[in-house]
């Protein structure tokens, strides 16, 4: 499995939301030329972010985006599921009849215990803990 870039650039600017003040607004440009994002990419990902509920857009002159929810109540999986949908690992782990072999094929029940580690694993890294860990890289150059 392979995250897109727009999972990793989706990544990048909630890490950065995070490291603000609670209650901050910032503008899509901030956050791309501190995470090194494209800013037309990182636009459109906001908005799959805040459609999800993980930021809030704000119009008008002092306009840009906060975040909806405490950094420490929003996971990676969030994140990923905002921008891709469900984690599936395998077309036949969507829930539907993908495969003649679905009732008893041995694969398929391991990709299922992987798919569900996997999720678990992304649901216990908070983004409190993230933005932590980045600052204390950027203080790290300095």
């Amino acid at each position: 499995m392979k995250l897109t870039r727009a999972s990793d650039y989706a990544i990048r600017g909630v890490v950065y939301m995070s490291m603000q003040d609670e209650g901050s607004i910032v503008v899509i440009p901030e956050v791309a030329r501190e995470m090194d994002v494209p800013v037309g990419f990182l636009a459109r990902i906001f908005q799959s972010l805040s459609r999800a509920g993980i930021v809030i857009s704000h119009r008008g002159k002092k306009g840009g985006y906060s975040m909806a929810r405490k950094p420490e109540t929003v996971t990676l999986c969030d994140v990923i599921e905002a921008v891709e949908g469900d984690i599936k690992l395998n077309l036949c782990l969507d829930g539907y009849n993908a495969c003649d072999r679905m009732g008893f094929c041995g694969i398929r029940k391991e990709l299922a215990k992987v798919q569900e580690d996997l999720i678990a694993s992304l649901k216990k890294t908070n983004f409190a803990e993230l933005a932590v860990q980045e600052q204390e890289h950027r203080n790290s150059l300095v």
